[in-house]
């Protein structure tokens, strides 16, 4: 098996693999579905983590990972869906930052795995074996590339810091 294979069947297996993840945990939030809460109930528990206003915020962080991780799974528009996944994902790490960083005691190593992992793969292209590799490359451009991470990277300060000013110092009970 050549090199150029191996990246590309490796590639496959990571976009699938994360792709699938995120696409569990955003249905989750938008469906219910795997034992998730549903977008009211998700859009009441981002009220609480002070995401604000709730349904938008639970539409978005839903979308984000339910969409980028079906772009990913699928290798199409790669770049913006690496970015839409890791804005996601930057959100999570927010609310999971003051329990530290390990998993076991609710901290954000997991969301910051799966937002670098997806960022990564937006950034390296989706491989051979993908629908941006079938149609040339057309929803895969070095400016969309600059735009999705940019807008994203813009928007998950934007909500973040939007979170970070809304709350009271030292409220982190919903972590």
């Amino acid at each position: 098996m050549s090199c150029i294979n191996r990246r590309d069947l490796a590639l496959l297996a990571l976009r699938t693999g994360t792709g699938a993840v995120l696409m569990a945990h955003g249905t989750q939030k938008l469906f219910g579905w795997f034992g998730g809460g549903g977008l009211e109930k998700t859009a009441a528990a981002m009220e609480h983590m002070g995401f604000t206003p709730g349904r938008q915020s639970a539409l978005a962080a839903g979308l984000g990972e339910t969409g980028g991780g079906a772009l990913l799974v699928l290798g199409l528009a790669t770049p913006a869906a690496g970015a839409a996944a890791a804005g996601a994902m930057a959100g999570a790490v927010s609310v999971h930052a003051p329990a530290g960083f390990f998993a076991q005691s609710g901290g954000f190593e997991y969301p910051a795995f799966l937002g670098f992992t997806a960022a990564a793969i937006g950034l390296a292209g989706a491989g051979r074996y993908s629908l941006d590799h079938a149609t040339g490359h057309t929803f895969d451009q070095r400016w969309m590339l600059v735009l999705a991470f940019t807008a994203s990277a813009v928007a998950a300060a934007a909500v973040v810091a939007k979170r970070a000013k809304g709350r009271p110092d030292g409220d982190e009970d919903a972590v």
